[in-house]
């Protein structure tokens, strides 16, 4: 909320510090927060600033629309008490409070919209932490299915005569990839291979990626666990650039040519060191264990460029 001559009020600067500090907190949205630190962690000239509630929209009282939503984490198997879709038009819908459309949380949401304020989006990736999801706009209300539109990045237009038409939807389903479902991927990845690399065992989670096993711009590149590898950075680009494989029954394997080369100790036990070897940390669940179809393909790729 800007007031008149363009001056900003402390409901803007409290929501841009706010945006900051979840940024540097997560590292860019790659490490999930506790929701006690949400609740007493961040300062703003010196006070102490919620930045959630109990409920899943928050609103202080001081301010004149939501200042953060959230969805809370659910386990596998579970049904979430709040469903938030993803419509035809590839934006992501959250549900109102309940069904009253003038309930306190859901008028705070609609006033988020009419004046175009950028909330964060705090996501759960496990029980009691989540992943900041920053720059989120309410762009549309549906009130008969009871919830908003959201678009991730940018404001969007959604009428008919807009600019946008035409090249929209892509647009949109490539910022949710890049400013939603990667950190949700990663955080997934990260926690089931327990902060360590798959194939060395590093376990230095700044330094960890989670990779695709097939590339999410690929038709059997699904967002799933199942479909990733939790891969130090060395490991991850030797990877992704075919100088190591993994073949369906997770041994490692280096690039023949590779094999022959003499370098220094990064080389020798970093890469050559682990060919023949199995996966040295792979995920205790089953169903979020890499997938042995996704890995056959991925190693028929690497076979086929190594030959």
């Amino acid at each position: 909320m800007t007031a008149a001559g363009g001056e900003s009020t402390r409901e803007d600067l409290v929501r841009s510090a706010a945006r900051d500090w979840v940024e540097k907190r997560s590292f860019g949205a790659t490490l999930p927060i506790r929701g006690v630190d949400l609740r007493s962690e961040f300062l703003f000239g010196g006070d102490q600033v919620r930045l959630v509630d109990q409920a899943g929209i928050w609103k202080p009282a001081w301010m004149a629309a939501a200042f953060t939503i959230r969805t809370t984490h659910t386990p596998a198997g579970q049904e979430a008490p709040y469903f938030d879709e993803i419509g035809a038009d590839g934006l992501h819908r959250y549900k109102w409070r309940g069904t009253d459309p003038n309930h306190h949380h859901n008028k705070a949401l609609r006033d988020a919209m009419k004046s175009r304020v950028a909330l964060i989006w705090f996501i759960g990736a496990e029980p009691n932490a989540y992943i900041p999801i920053t720059d989120v706009y309410l762009v549309a209300e549906e009130p008969d299915q009871h919830q908003f539109v959201v678009s991730v990045g940018d404001w969007v237009d959604l009428r008919p005569d807009s600019p946008a038409e035409g090249w929209i939807e892509k647009y949109l389903l490539t910022q949710t990839k890049q400013r939603l479902h990667q950190p949700m991927f990663r955080v997934g990845v990260i926690r089931a291979y327990e902060q360590r690399c798959a194939i060395c065992a590093l376990n230095h989670v700044e330094l960890l990626d989670a990779a695709h096993i097939i590339p999410d711009s690929d038709e059997a590149g699904v967002a799933a666990v199942r479909n990733g590898l939790a891969l130090c950075k060395i490991h991850h680009a030797a990877y992704d650039r075919g100088f190591l494989g993994i073949r369906p029954d997770l041994v490692v394997q280096i690039r023949a040519d590779l094999l022959q080369e003499k370098d220094g100790p990064m080389l020798l036990h970093g890469l050559q060191g682990r060919h023949g070897q199995k996966l040295m940390t792979v995920p205790k669940r089953t169903e979020e264990r890499p997938s042995a179809e996704l890995l056959e393909l991925s190693w028929n790729r690497f076979a086929a460029g190594a030959a």
